[in-house]
């Protein structure tokens, strides 16, 4: 059986290895350190969970332990998708790399461009970032990448799901042709094949696993749900929620819960707070800070519950977890794969189960299809949630929406309504007689001033020639007066 000191790492990183309780490399590691070393591309395909981190971290640190970095120029660089996971990377760098003189920077989202770019301006060994934050320093003019020598892409998968692959290449553009190239990804979509064969010169492929499969230590379950009614689904299905954790008694030490919302992330932590179950959210709205205190909280087992978006459905090394709970079914198949893959790590057993609504079933068959096998049906522990039966959930939905429809209607009472038309009917002829006096009225008098004519106290006497400024309403003594001493003069 390979061991790490079969591997050709440096002493130093093999000490700190060594001090992690790490003896054996798992199968990534065992094939994608050795030609990393020998400086080939790398392309590496695995479940996630099984150790890509370390696979491209320990080679990377020996083969830099010669030369020295300059200011605003890194010796390498590590693409993540996540802030979580570009953390995770870090802190791997840190653990194996503390026994040597090795820098490194983490660029994410959420923390100061002032800190960030002090630490870049010391120059560093290792750059870690997100590739948002990575095009803002270099559109800044603070960072320079003509001297990267090793670049490291991981979950490319992810990244294409996020969007990242013109930033992904917009980066490659600006590293050097000779630069070695270590690329992993749990799957292999077609757009990914294509980046790697535009980018990667002749890369040694370790794929330790068939593409998109499941780990054998997790043991799978879905839960076919229909709500009583669309409006009562939402809480019905959280309610099934909770009776499947307390179906998984004490076994259920910790668990990540996902939702494809990030709405849903918050309205499903503060539900299982109200029940009396410790959790907390983690999705991308949150701020960096908060998220980062949420996690450390999760693994030191002072939060049960982690209800988060697929923001944490990469990188998060939490070996300990013991249960994740898809409470919505993922809109893409692959996330299935990293969701569950958050439990049964490093050779730990684990369980996923998942929630599914006729409106996902759809998917549901896109996730079946991608792992290639059947995943087992199960009852909600108890029978169904709590809730009216469907007939009587019928009869006060039916009950309910004609009570507001009757109430509009009602507004006129038929009763009274009756002796109004009658009188009406009675008295037909003094209407349209009303209407045929005042309209010539109204109407008149605004004919005659669109003509300039004379108008109302005019049309009943002669009063003589229009006093100017009067207006022609002038009462007809005052009229009579100025005119008779226009006369006179």
């Amino acid at each position: 059986m390979t061991k790490f000191s079969d591997l050709n790492l440096a002493p130093k990183v093999l000490k700190a290895v060594a001090e992690t309780g790490y003896d054996t490399p798992t199968p990534i590691q065992a094939g994608a350190i050795a030609p990393a070393l020998e400086g080939r591309d790398v392309l590496g395909i695995a479940q996630t969970g099984t150790g890509k981190t370390a696979a491209f971290t320990l080679p990377m640190i020996t083969l830099l332990g010669r030369g020295r970095a300059r200011a605003r120029m890194p010796r390498s660089l590590v693409l993540a998708p996540t802030r979580e996971l570009a953390a995770q990377v870090a802190e791997n760098f840190d653990a194996y790399a503390k026994y040597t003189k090795l820098s490194r920077a983490l660029l994410i989202g959420g923390t100061s461009f002032k800190d960030q770019d002090k630490i870049i301006d010391k120059g560093v060994d290792v750059l870690i970032a997100t590739p948002g934050r990575l095009l803002d320093h270099l559109e800044r003019g603070k960072l320079i990448l003509t001297d990267v020598k090793i670049m490291v892409v991981d979950e490319a998968d992810r990244m294409l799901d996020m969007g990242f692959i013109p930033d992904i290449e917009e980066i490659f553009k600006r590293t050097p042709f000779t630069r070695q190239t270590l690329f992993f990804s749990a799957t292999m979509a077609p757009e990914i094949e294509r980046i790697t064969n535009t980018f990667l010169s002749n890369p040694a492929k370790i794929e330790v696993a068939r593409a998109a499969t499941t780990n054998v230590n997790i043991k799978q379950g879905v839960v076919m749900f229909k709500g009583s009614s669309k409006p009562k689904e939402p809480s019905e299905k959280r309610e099934v929620l909770r009776k499947l954790i307390d179906a998984e008694g004490d076994a259920c030490t910790n668990a990540i819960i996902f939702c494809n919302r990030k709405s849903d992330v918050d309205i499903v932590s503060k539900s299982l707070n109200k029940y009396g179950y410790d959790a907390a959210p983690i999705h991308g709205d949150l701020d960096q800070s908060h998220r980062t205190r949420t996690l450390e909280g999760f693994r030191d087992n002072k939060l049960r519950f982690l209800v988060a978006s697929d923001v944490a459905a990469r990188g998060l090394d939490i070996p300990a977890v013991t249960h994740v709970f898809n409470f919505d079914v993922p809109s893409h198949a692959e996330d299935y794969v990293h969701r569950i893959g958050r439990t049964g790590r490093a050779g730990r057993t684990g369980t996923a189960i998942m929630i599914c609504t006729p409106r996902d079933e759809k998917n549901l068959e896109d996730v079946e299809r991608l792992v290639e096998e059947s995943i087992p049906r199960l009852d909600v522990p108890g029978g169904k949630a709590a809730a009216p039966a469907p007939a009587q959930a019928e009869t006060e939905t039916s009950e309910e929406k004609p009570r507001r429809t009757r109430s509009r209607s009602r507004r006129p009472d038929p009763k009274p309504e009756a002796p109004k038309v009658e009188e009406t009917k009675a008295a037909p002829a003094p209407a349209p007689v009303a209407r045929t006096e005042e309209a010539p009225r109204e109407q008149k008098p605004r004919e005659d001033r669109n003509r300039g004519g004379r108008g109302r106290g005019q049309d009943r006497r002669d009063n003589g020639p229009k006093v100017v400024g009067m207006g022609e309403d002038t009462p007809a003594f005052i009229a009579m007066s100025f005119a008779e001493r226009a006369k006179g003069e």
